[in-house]
């Protein structure tokens, strides 16, 4: 009976541990660069966490490696709710791109809540002679492996979007991997690189006229930009690319803390304020419980395993 006792000691202490949680400030691992639809997010989340906590919340910005750095270090930190990770999908892509990458996204998180979903957009600098996803195609088997793309690393939903493209347009766009979608767009801007297909955070340079729409990637047209056409509808039906920004603890935080970080989460999202933000940057706010989030990365891994297999990519 001493082990019975035992069990249900610690049990009440993690308890108690739960609802005194928390005492310190609490960090957001964000494993990309600042200034794309994550940080949005992450940054908006933490602001209502801080407030909600009485204890200040903060994203660290840790890119490098495709998100790799930031996520590794999330998933090797004390799973005491005090690091989180705000992470896109491509937690679910680089285990299918990558021969090996140093977190297991099934094992190694605790699911704690979706944040946002939302579609890309194909923008190019002006000079790209092409308006349209059938002129892009058509420019590209013109120069095949001259025209270039950024994307905000390797395995991201950026890069996955461009080598789709690839394979169902049978064109060859080249690569440009950088660390996040800051890097990007100054480069994008100054035309050094001609196209990207970018986080939501370039609606407003499309708006302005620095950078020009050539399609968005999603099922339907997207609110913030109404007139620019999907890629399906501009000759390549079936093609659908979607991002999902959602947060995350190191496997093993206790439950009720999950359960408190899942509650705000989903209200931070439902804010009004905070939907006109995400609406006016053509973001949804969408969020899930922790269970729904466990099960969306399990269909993501495969699905993206298998579009890595179809489009002929090797992992490297």
């Amino acid at each position: 009976m001493a082990w019975l006792g035992g069990a249900l000691l610690a049990a009440m202490s993690a308890c108690a541990n739960a609802q005194s949680y928390p005492t310190k400030p609490v960090r957001i691992i964000n494993p990309f660069v600042p200034g794309g639809a994550i940080d949005l997010v992450a940054r908006t989340v933490a602001q209502y966490m801080s407030g909600s906590l009485g204890q200040q919340v903060i994203v660290e910005n840790r890119p490098g490696a495709g998100g790799g750095i930031g996520i590794e270090l999330a998933a090797k930190a004390p799973a005491d709710g005090y690091t989180l990770l705000a992470v896109q999908s491509s937690l679910t892509i680089n285990p299918n791109l990558q021969k090996k990458v140093p977190y297991d996204p099934v094992h190694d998180f605790a699911p704690i809540s979706k944040m946002s979903s939302y579609m890309f957009f194909a923008v190019a600098h002006p000079s790209l002679p092409a308006r349209s996803v059938k002129q892009l195609i058509a420019l590209a088997k013109q120069r095949p492996g001259q025209i270039d793309y950024a994307s905000v690393g390797i395995g991201s939903g950026t890069h996955m979007a461009g080598e789709l493209f690839n394979y169902m347009a049978g064109v060859k766009l080249a690569h440009v991997p950088y660390k996040g979608s800051g890097q990007v767009m100054p480069d994008l801007l100054g035309g050094q690189i001609a196209l990207h297909f970018g986080s939501p955070a370039f609606v407003p340079l499309v708006k302005n006229g620095k950078l020009v729409a050539l399609g968005v990637t999603g099922a339907s047209r997207s609110p913030a930009l109404p007139d620019v056409p999907t890629f399906a509808e501009s000759g390549l039906p079936g093609y659908e690319v979607t991002a999902w920004n959602a947060l995350f603890a190191p496997a093993g935080t206790p439950t009720a803390i999950i359960g408190r970080l899942n509650g705000l989460t989903v209200q931070a999202m439902n804010q009004p304020e905070t939907k006109a933000l995400m609406d006016n940057q053509g973001i949804e706010a969408s969020t899930s419980t922790p269970a729904e989030l466990g099960a969306l990365v399990k269909v993501e891994l495969a699905k993206w395993a298998k579009v890595i297999k179809a489009a002929g990519i090797q992992p490297e």
